[in-house]
């Protein structure tokens, strides 16, 4: 039997857009999400990094894009690395190196880094506890914000503090078999 083939980027970008609209706009789990999709604001980016420095490098590369594009013209960037990080510990060992090169960038305030994983684990739970799903991407994903487009949205949304609990009721009520039935067969795990 063969190894599984790695994902394409045209793969890894579609199953990732799918992730975005069925289960993050899809389920409402972030509220400022569907207006920026339907514009068009979001960039896929896929890294061909295969190693932490080679991520981090591509990192501070769309880093230096997010800050020197407007943001009617993109608005925040999924960098979606299916080589390097796939062990979830491993991944969460690397984000204080992903914060260290945005505060390098000097665009800390201005730009923040949210992480998903296909293995994501809060803290407080089990491996197979659903409320992780609220951050569980196809692939390991660090997603690049605008902090003033998060303030502007916050404003908009007066009960942003809640969506943290509201999405892990949401989770509850849907329920592994539901999660399954939301994103079809394939599910939101990457070949093994």
């Amino acid at each position: 039997m063969s190894a599984p083939q790695p994902p394409s980027a045209a793969d890894a970008i579609a199953a990732t857009r799918n992730w975005v609209e069925k289960a993050v706009i899809g389920l409402n789990l972030c509220p400022f999400a569907k207006a920026v999709h339907l514009k068009g604001q979001v960039r896929y980016v896929v890294s061909a990094a295969r190693t932490e420095d080679a991520l981090l490098a591509d990192l501070k590369t769309e880093l230096a894009f997010l800050h020197a594009t407007p943001a009617e013209e993109v608005d925040d960037t999924l960098l979606i690395h299916p080589h390097a990080l796939g062990e979830f510990d491993d991944f969460k060992n690397f984000l204080p190196r992903a914060n260290t090169t945005l505060r390098k960038a000097g665009l800390v305030g201005e730009i923040q880094i949210a992480s998903f994983h296909p293995h994501y684990q809060f803290a407080d739970a089990e491996p197979d506890d659903i409320t992780n799903f609220t951050n569980r991407a196809p692939y390991p994903t660090l997603h690049l914000l605008r902090e003033a487009s998060i303030e502007r949205a916050v404003q908009a949304f007066p009960a942003a503090d809640a969506i943290y609990e509201t999405n892990r009721e949401t989770m509850k009520k849907l329920g592994h078999a539901g999660w399954k039935k939301l994103v079809g067969d394939e599910g939101l795990e990457p070949p093994t």
